[in-house]
């Protein structure tokens, strides 16, 4: 459920386009990323800001679902990313919830997430949130590691 106070919109233009990948550079940098390439990734995925007011606080990203890796069905990817000046006040549990909610009206029946080991804020988050990883990479030319993590299929 979405507090009141929170307004959580769909990437709609390029002003919001900009905020959404100010957000995501922010929480990722190794994963920072162009105009050009946070518009490739529009055209993918649902993107969502979050904001207090007007005040941008976070963003989401859900990755529609598909065959994973390991052959299960219809897993998706929700992401939120919270700034750290505002975590700790149900803004992540809104984007996660409301990014779920997306998920399963697209056929989900897992849902996945990603968070970047040096993110300990996240990996809490995602513990906290039924979440187990799965597996611990890094990227090929790269030296972040990173973590996929999975919640069970009847878990809501």
């Amino acid at each position: 459920m979405t507090p009141q106070w929170l307004r959580i919109e769909p990437v709609d233009g390029e002003a919001m386009l900009e905020q959404w990948r100010h957000v995501h550079d922010a929480i990722v940098p190794p994963a920072a990323m162009s105009l050009d390439e946070a518009r490739e990734r529009a055209g993918r995925y649902r993107l969502a800001n979050a904001y207090l007011g007007d005040v941008l606080v976070g963003c989401s990203t859900v990755r529609p679902p598909a065959t994973a890796e390991d052959g299960t069905a219809n897993a998706a990817t929700v992401i939120a990313r919270v700034l750290p000046a505002h975590r700790g006040r149900g803004i992540g549990t809104a984007l996660y919830e409301q990014g779920v909610a997306q998920a399963r009206v697209l056929g989900a029946e897992v849902i996945d997430t990603v968070v970047l080991a040096a993110n300990a804020d996240g990996l809490r988050f995602a513990a906290a949130h039924g979440f187990a990883e799965v597996e611990r990479y890094v990227l090929p030319g790269e030296s972040d590691e990173w973590v996929d993590l999975r919640r069970a299929a009847d878990d809501r």
